[in-house]
């Protein structure tokens, strides 16, 4: 018989081998062993091929679309023109019509400190049909350009549908990276929920507008043909008193529209709309939400009047994160929190995506509802009916990642890395989801985490276990 002392190094491997395999898939309360090489984020210059203007006089550039109601039977088609108006007409038509409806839009311009913005169109296409595929024309003449979206599937609550993730995009290198890895995704969304910080144009002297011009050309690749659902985050916020600009938000609400009258929203930076089998909530991080607020009594009302029987997928877009285990942005949420939490755990939110915080982190089901500052009951606990928070503002804009972590991890942190890329949500029925991230540095298809949500209200099963 061999000794005990035989099997120590064979057992040790084991062990070892166990670990580190626990540690490189990452799964429940772990932080990635993947380490992304240190460089500088890199901003593209302005000459580069994906900020290009489209060739002829006065050409709709920017092109971009959104839901343009609460059901998802109208589209927003927004774009600009530089020269001149133009017209502010939408031509379309059904993939299998030759007969072109038009609508038409109306186009507006700002100012910004010394920058003057173009002609930005907005026009509404409604009374489409569910699940078509539709192509669609702006601009006049020789220089008119042609597009297509298709509008989702009849609102219902075993309906499939795949929705993708980006946050704190940019425009440097690695912001195209993401973009290009997230187009080139074989499970590529149908609409993606974009968490805040678009352009960054605040970045640079004077907030220089130009950027939001480069952004929207950078970008309309993927939003002219699907819609892309808008979050505003705090690089939007534009408020600059020191060169005499007072009105926040002023270039993001001039250049992008969203439906939020249609769910009574008194303010473009809260409101919710329905797609498919998910009720879609957006709150804004940098508007009064406090009791009594515009915001605050609008939620109270929405939440009330979700159906879950009809959408039972719950779904919370914001921008800055409640819970997060980086030293960055670390309790800005907090407020906020306490305000609303009770609430999502309430109506069994499903789950909540947030940006600010540039890299990513998937949470566990917990809450701290039961915290009043006296009590001292601050830690987050396990909690069935809250919902999993996922930071997702990895884009990969010029600030860079966000790569120092508290230690330890917190227990409410499943999964954290400090990586650039994107994410998908895949509704599969009334109970299932599968939600997977993609980190830029790998193949296409590849995940870097994962796991089966099972719907709060449905299916309220603990699916931790289930982590990938």
């Amino acid at each position: 018989m061999k000794s005990f002392s035989s099997f120590v190094p064979a057992f040790v491997a084991i062990v070892l081998g166990l670990v580190l395999n626990s540690a490189v898939f990452a799964n429940g309360g772990k932080t990635s062993v993947y380490v992304r090489q240190v460089q500088k984020a890199v901003d593209m210059p302005l000459d580069s091929d994906v900020f290009r203007v489209p060739p002829g006089y006065n050409a709709p550039q920017q092109v971009h679309i959104t839901q343009g109601d609460h059901d998802g039977k109208a589209v927003i088609v927004s774009w600009l023109t530089e020269d001149e108006p133009g017209s502010s007409v939408v031509l379309y038509w059904g993939e299998n019509i030759k007969q072109k409806k038009k609508a038409e839009g109306k186009f507006d311009t700002y100012k910004f400190y010394n920058y003057t913005s173009g002609y930005i169109h907005h026009c509404t296409i409604r009374n489409l049909e569910y699940s078509t595929k539709y192509y669609y024309e702006v601009g006049l003449d020789h220089t008119r350009r042609k597009f297509w979206f298709t509008t989702p599937p009849a609102v219902g609550p075993n309906v499939p549908y795949t929705f993708g993730l980006i946050g704190d995009l940019g425009q440097s290198f690695d912001s195209n990276s993401t973009l290009t890895h997230y187009e080139q995704n074989p499970q590529k969304g149908q609409a993606v929920l974009f968490v805040g910080d678009l352009s960054y144009a605040d970045n640079y002297p004077n907030h220089d507008n130009v950027r939001w011009d480069s952004w929207g050309r950078f970008v309309e690749r993927s939003v002219a043909y699907q819609p892309w659902i808008w979050t505003a985050g705090n690089h939007e916020i534009d408020f600059a008193p020191e060169i005499g600009e007072n009105e926040p938000f002023k270039p993001y609400t001039h250049r992008y529209h969203v439906p939020y009258r249609a769910s009574t929203s008194t303010a473009p930076f809260w409101y919710s709309i329905k797609r498919a089998s998910a009720y879609i909530i957006v709150l804004s991080s940098y508007s009064a939400y406090g009791k009594y607020t515009p915001q605050y009594k609008w939620l109270e009302k929405e939440l009330p009047k979700v159906n879950r029987s009809e959408t039972p997928w719950l779904i919370v877009l914001m921008h800055s994160p409640w819970y997060n285990s980086y030293n960055y942005h670390y309790m800005e949420g907090e407020s906020m929190r306490v305000m609303y939490e009770p609430w999502f755990v309430q109506y069994k939110v499903d789950v909540v995506f947030a940006g600010h915080v540039h890299a990513y982190e998937r949470s566990e089901r917990v809450s701290n509802i039961a915290y009043n500052v006296v009590n001292g009951i601050c830690t987050p606990v396990k909690d069935q009916s809250a919902p999993v928070y996922i930071t997702i503002g990895d884009g990969g804009n010029l600030e860079g990642l966000a790569t120092n972590m508290t230690e330890p991890q917190p227990a409410y942190s499943a999964y954290r890395e400090a990586s650039f890329g994107h994410a998908i949500f895949d509704i599969k029925n009334q109970t299932h989801a599968y939600y997977s991230w993609h980190r830029n540095h790998d193949g296409y298809a590849v995940e870097a985490d994962s796991m089966w949500f099972f719907n709060r209200f449905w299916h309220p099963v603990d699916e931790s276990s289930t982590s990938q």
